[in-house]
């Protein structure tokens, strides 16, 4: 025997309602929840449905004192109904009227367009064109490397960096001043700090 097959939510929404239908009363969330698995909606799920109704203005709540009531009734519902299937019908005018405007731009835009011995001949032109753009676009990169701007500009990074070695090599130069005045006893251990460092006798300015 096959297994049951549950409420959908569509359903399980349909069966709470009916609650408050049937009796036009109000009620608190835990007497939904005791009522709830007569119509098939098991309690777990009441909290969910009935927040999705309260979504949809399908029920209301209000808050009294401590407490939260829920209540709809058929007349409620059936105003919230109507004003759902006006608005569809509304969003479905206006989506014919936009639908009738693009039909009647798509062929205001076919007017001059038309095929043509003409036509195809500007078209077929404009496409040897862009080949020949795309082409020489090509060709131009090529020749990247050797554009005077780039050249000069690397000219110029090469000095500000070639003068930036000299001026820290003076500045190495003029710390082992320092050191060789201040600490005169240590010129050994000096010396082998300074190969650590890769400063040997080859360390000298950049021409």
């Amino acid at each position: 025997q096959s297994k049951k097959r549950g409420l959908s939510l569509e359903d399980k929404r349909e069966q709470l309602l009916q609650i408050f239908y049937e009796s036009q009363d109000f009620y608190l969330l835990r007497e939904l929840e005791k009522l709830g698995p007569r119509k098939g909606v098991i309690s777990q799920a009441v909290k969910d449905v009935l927040q999705s109704l309260v979504d949809d203005d399908l029920v209301f709540k209000d808050k009294i004192g401590t407490s939260v009531y829920f209540w709809s009734l058929p007349s409620r519902a059936g105003h919230q109904l109507r004003q759902v299937r006006a608005k569809l019908e509304a969003d479905l005018s206006a989506t014919k009227s936009h639908r009738l405007e693009l039909e009647k731009m798509k062929e205001s835009s076919k007017i001059g367009r038309e095929n043509s011995d003409e036509r195809e001949a500007a078209i077929a032109e404009l496409n040897e064109m862009e080949q020949e753009h795309k082409a020489l676009k090509d060709e131009l990169e090529q020749y990247a490397d050797n554009d005077p701007a780039l050249c000069e500009n690397m000219k110029n990074a090469t000095e500000i960096a070639h003068q930036a070695v000299n001026r820290w090599t003076d500045n190495v130069f003029s710390l082992q001043n320092w050191c060789s005045n201040n600490f005169p006893e240590a010129k050994e251990r000096l010396q082998s700090v300074y190969k650590e460092v890769g400063i040997n006798d080859d360390f000298d300015y950049l021409d």
